[in-house]
């Protein structure tokens, strides 16, 4: 299944909710760039974040590509229509070239039986004993299995289809990128369902670039990992090889990779997915998204005077309507209400202890992950303030700029594609 346009070996989403910070996040990569190690930039933006904001994927790209003339950047870059589905698509579909296609409601719903039964009969190789190259063991897998999975995951698959053949209608074969995510489930996928989420995706005719599977643990926004570090070093590993072998059986696009969602923040992962791509020889696409608004914050506050004042009165809103901020993100924050300072306390701060207990950096003892979850949420806040909060990133440019780039590539591009 061949590709007009390829999503390079390694990428990265980088969120930019309020269009200012592109720039910025273009010199991360320039900087991996100049070590010899290509990462293609990926601006993504959901579309409820652009209706929180009041801004439209059109002010995305065009941010995005007054940032790449003012840089020079003339390597593969693309804006992302994030997370959409067949009722939100359609606005995307001019100005953007890469297109994740969520199908997460439909995961588990049921499928027609017919369907069912005529995947079971074309993929026969499903049956017996399967030896995925570089898991490790094989799996003995029979009729009802594949059964239960073509249930779990072919209405989803269909509706990706219908998706993705939307959009190939409006823009033409090979002119975007497909992703499908598929994290959004209840288990993590076996090597098996994964193997057969990407016969089914072949049997649709997607030729899927990349795709996000579901890992064992959490990954709540903005704060590292939590959960068994060799189960998920496991789990990578495996999807990583079934990719592999799925590419090989099924002829899908040979650059297809794993894509991690919410990978922002997750220090503790990352070495060992530097450690499995360099293994396999594979690609990755790491998705980060708020980790950006953050250092907007710390910028602010760093720089002291009217931006710390803007800072802390953020977090003040924030504080003061938690509940209502949180609730859309409950499955993947967690916060807990004794350890947020009072925002009277807050107003106290200096622009070092308001910078401290929101940088990620868990060697500090000011670091407090429950005020930087509440803050990756309370976005809404800054949404709220427009021209005020607007100005203030522009006139603080400097200092915000400085935050961001060296968050991107310290913190995540070196770890995970340079392995430093």
């Amino acid at each position: 299944m061949s590709t007009a346009i390829a999503l390079p070996k390694y990428s990265v989403g980088v969120g930019d909710r309020f269009a200012h910070q592109a720039k910025a996040q273009l010199d991360a990569c320039i900087k991996a760039a100049d070590l010899g190690v290509e990462v293609t930039p990926v601006w993504n933006k959901s579309n409820r974040e652009h209706l929180i904001i009041g801004s439209g994927p059109a002010n995305s790209r065009t941010a995005v590509d007054e940032a790449v003339k003012a840089r020079g950047w003339s390597k593969p870059y693309f804006v992302d229509a994030d997370h959409i589905n067949l009722k939100t698509v359609d606005r995307y579909i001019d100005p953007c070239d890469f297109f994740t296609i969520d199908v997460a409601d439909l995961i588990g719903q049921p499928c027609d039986a017919k369907i069912v039964q005529a995947f079971v009969k074309r993929h026969l190789e499903f049956q017996g004993d399967l030896d995925i190259p570089g898991v490790g063991h094989p799996f003995h897998v029979d009729q009802e299995f594949v059964t239960r999975a073509g249930n779990k995951y072919l209405a989803a698959v269909q509706e990706a289809g219908r998706i993705y053949r939307r959009v190939e209608e409006k823009k033409g074969q090979g002119r975007f990128i497909t992703e499908v995510s598929m994290d959004e489930t209840d288990l993590p996928q076996t090597p098996v369902e994964i193997l057969i989420i990407l016969a089914a995706l072949a049997d649709e005719g997607i030729p899927v670039q990349t795709i996000a599977p579901k890992f064992t643990g959490r990954f709540n926004k903005g704060v590292d990992y939590v959960g068994d570090l060799a189960k998920f070093t496991e789990e990578f590993s495996n999807d990583v090889a079934t990719i592999a072998f799925a590419i090989r059986q099924y002829g899908l696009p040979t650059n297809l990779k794993l894509s991690v969602h919410s990978g922002s923040d997750k220090f503790s992962i990352y070495s060992p997915i530097h450690r499995t791509i360099k293994r396999f020889d594979a690609g990755v696409h790491l998705k980060t998204a708020g980790t950006t608004w953050l250092e907007e914050l710390i910028g602010l506050a760093e720089g002291g005077g009217k931006g710390l004042e803007l800072a802390k009165e953020i977090y003040a809103e924030a504080y003061a309507h938690r509940e209502e901020l949180c609730a859309p993100y409950a499955a993947v924050i967690d916060i807990d209400p004794s350890k947020l300072a009072e925002p009277e306390s807050v107003r106290q701060w200096t622009s070092g202890q308001f910078v401290s207990a929101l940088r990620h950096d868990p060697k500090s003892p000011a670091y407090n992950r429950s005020i930087r979850q509440l803050l990756h949420v309370g976005f809404k806040v800054a949404a709220k303030m427009g021209t005020r909060y607007l100005d203030l990133l522009s006139a603080m440019e400097t200092t915000i700029a400085k935050n961001v780039t060296e968050n991107l590539f310290d913190r995540h591009i070196k770890p995970v594609f340079i392995g430093a």
